[in-house]
């Protein structure tokens, strides 16, 4: 009996050979680039005057908003958790910050209201464009502070039903002061309401309200003469 010539390799071979092409291959995952950089190593300056399309965020913040009601109970509810979402967005943008300010104006502030002008300048401008509309104090209740936004962009292409008029999706914002708060070590409870008039009938006061314990703190470092 002749042998063939062209005999097929056994399954093992085959299987064997499959197997070291598959394991030469680069796994699956992150992709470098020829110059083997990543995202994580470009200077975090290069992206400080880049902007978001208003469509983009028009779409992304109302999926949020679609995300955060479920399963809720009400209204309170809701902006409770669209708070939460706010929340660690604050705590991150307070250092970072901090670190694209110029030097000479790149400190931390340590008392409220040179914290509370950051919020209202540069963390707006940075978030919205432009600085809040109006930052005050209450005559009555000396933890209290609110800032105003007679246009808030976070309502803008929000639509609420008739039910839920009293719904503020600005709460989302308010998480992101509490947060900006919280990461200046000036903790404080933030919400949003509904305050508007003729002229601006969108407009938002956000009520912050600090913990007795700075409220007390900013009492020894004014007598002090801490500018803060």
């Amino acid at each position: 009996m002749s042998t063939s010539h062209g005999a097929k390799p056994s399954p093992s071979s085959a299987a064997s050979s499959t197997f070291s092409h598959r394991s030469s291959q680069p796994a699956p995952g992150l992709r470098t680039p020829s110059n083997r950089k990543t995202i994580y190593d470009r200077n975090l300056n290069r992206t400080r005057t880049a902007e978001l399309s208003r469509a983009s965020f028009a779409y992304l913040f109302s999926e949020m908003v679609s995300y955060a009601q479920k399963r809720v109970t009400g209204i309170q509810d809701l902006e409770r958790r669209l708070n939460e979402q706010g929340y660690p967005l604050g705590l991150r943008l307070l250092p970072l910050l901090l670190y694209r300010a110029p030097p000479r104006t790149a400190t931390r502030p340590t008392r409220i209201l040179p914290l509370l002008q950051f919020i209202t300048t540069t963390l707006w401008k940075h978030l919205f464009g432009r600085p809040a509309d109006a930052l005050e104090r209450s005559s009555t209740n000396e933890d209290e502070y609110m800032i105003s936004d007679n246009e808030p962009l976070v309502n803008m292409y929000i639509s609420v039903p008739k039910e839920m008029n009293q719904l503020n999706c600005a709460a989302y914002v308010a998480g992101i002061i509490e947060g900006v708060c919280d990461a200046g070590q000036m903790t404080a409870a933030v919400s949003a309401h509904n305050g508007g008039t003729e002229m601006w009938p969108g407009k938002t006061v956000f009520l912050i309200r600090f913990e007795a314990g700075i409220v007390e703190r900013e009492g020894i470092l004014e007598g002090k003469g801490v500018a803060g």
